[in-house]
């Protein structure tokens, strides 16, 4: 028996078929939770937004059109969801413990992502999200573009500006 199609999966979700939904999120749920994280820089709020974001997507799984991947819209929702989420308790300090974070090289990893999640709280919002969005999720610049209702001159500045103060922010951390 072969395997379903993206499309067949959400055709089946958006007719209430939760194993088809579960099936095209297992997928992407890392990247899913590392969007969350690296955006609220908070675990709870994470976790919250966690659960919005498939909450939201179960909901709004209909709406897919699939003029895009369906992880790109997977990634606006989870996005959507952890701006919400950190919008809402800006003031709780980040609980982000290095276990807690995907890491391909375990030694170095461990003091490279708390220094990384250090420098991210430090961007501004719209900085911080459009880096996650194209570090983490692979966005283009016109997905970006289209989800923060910029240029895509924009969006290369932002990127641009995000690296910089990025790597400003990690040597005044390493210091």
């Amino acid at each position: 028996m072969r395997a379903a199609t993206e499309q067949e999966l959400v055709v089946a979700a958006s007719r209430g078929d939760h194993a088809a939904f579960e099936a095209l999120v297992s997928e992407h749920r890392t990247l899913i939770w590392a969007v969350c994280l690296r955006v609220t820089g908070n675990q709870n709020d994470a976790e919250d937004a966690l659960q919005e974001t498939l909450l939201a997507a179960w909901r709004g799984i209909g709406s897919f059109r699939g003029h895009s991947r369906f992880s790109t819209w997977l990634y606006r929702v989870a996005s959507n969801a952890a701006v919400h989420q950190s919008r809402k308790r800006r003031d709780i300090p980040s609980d982000i413990t290095d276990d807690q974070v995907v890491k391909p090289e375990f030694t170095q990893a461990l003091a490279d992502a708390d220094l990384i999640q250090l420098a991210l709280r430090r961007l501004p919002e719209n900085f911080r999200v459009a880096i996650v969005l194209f570090e983490l999720c692979d966005f283009t610049y016109a997905d970006i573009a289209t989800y923060q209702g910029v240029g895509i001159q924009t969006v290369k500045s932002r990127l641009s500006r995000a690296r910089q103060a990025l790597h400003a922010a990690i040597r005044g951390l390493d210091e």
